[in-house]
């Protein structure tokens, strides 16, 4: 797997957290069990530890289960969540990164496989916030076809995997670090916009809105 930039689908992000006002915090998402404080929160330690794994650095922030417990928002977060985006994705522009294997999420995974679910998990959860919060969302086709390679279903048995197989990142037998607010994927018609598969592949409803 060729390193993968980050920075664009960081940088989306950090683009939408201008727009959340603080009384948004309290309101839901399409993840059952977080606001969007708590999404928040999420995107708080996974940012450290996807930064941490690209380092190679074992500790608290790349031995936890993301589901260790709900995630609590700091008071700093307006500062600390869009320069933590930054050191992200530079973390991730070293080929060393990419390199051998590393752990993240309690869970030991390829280097380019943490790189790419670095990726996925900044991408779902951006859509996250900006569906929560009613802002416009447009990741790059690059970043959402990466996202899709990790979310989609391998190969059936018996199928040559040439159908897709050059976005897969060569990552064979190792699946994604576990994420307690992904669920089971949700049907999208296959000529559905880009966008949309891969939310349906993340657990997701393409048409969520607050409320529903």
């Amino acid at each position: 797997m060729e390193p993968f930039d980050l920075g664009p689908a960081c940088r989306e992000v950090a683009r939408l957290l201008g727009g959340i006002k603080d009384d948004q915090l309290a309101g839901p998402t399409p993840c059952p069990d977080y606001a969007v404080r708590e999404v928040l929160a999420h995107l708080v330690g996974l940012t450290l530890a996807f930064r941490d794994a690209a380092a190679k650095k074992s500790g608290p922030t790349t031995n936890t289960p993301p589901d260790a417990a709900l995630p609590v928002l700091p008071d700093d977060w307006r500062e600390a969540l869009p320069r933590q985006l930054d050191e992200l994705a530079e973390s991730w522009r070293s080929p060393a990164a990419w390199e051998g294997g590393t752990r993240v999420g309690g869970v030991d995974l390829p280097g380019a496989v943490a790189g790419l679910v670095a990726l996925n998990e900044v991408q779902i959860h951006g859509w996250d916030l900006a569906r929560s919060t009613g802002q416009p969302y447009a990741p790059a086709e690059a970043s959402l076809r990466a996202s899709l390679a990790v979310l989609a279903p391998p190969p059936a048995a018996g199928s040559d995997g040439s159908d897709g197989s050059d976005d897969a990142g060569g990552s064979g037998d190792s699946g994604p670090a576990p994420d307690s607010v992904f669920g089971p994927p949700v049907e999208v018609p296959e000529d559905a916009p880009l966008l949309d598969r891969v939310i349906g592949l993340s657990g997701r409803r393409p048409d969520w809105r607050p409320g529903e």
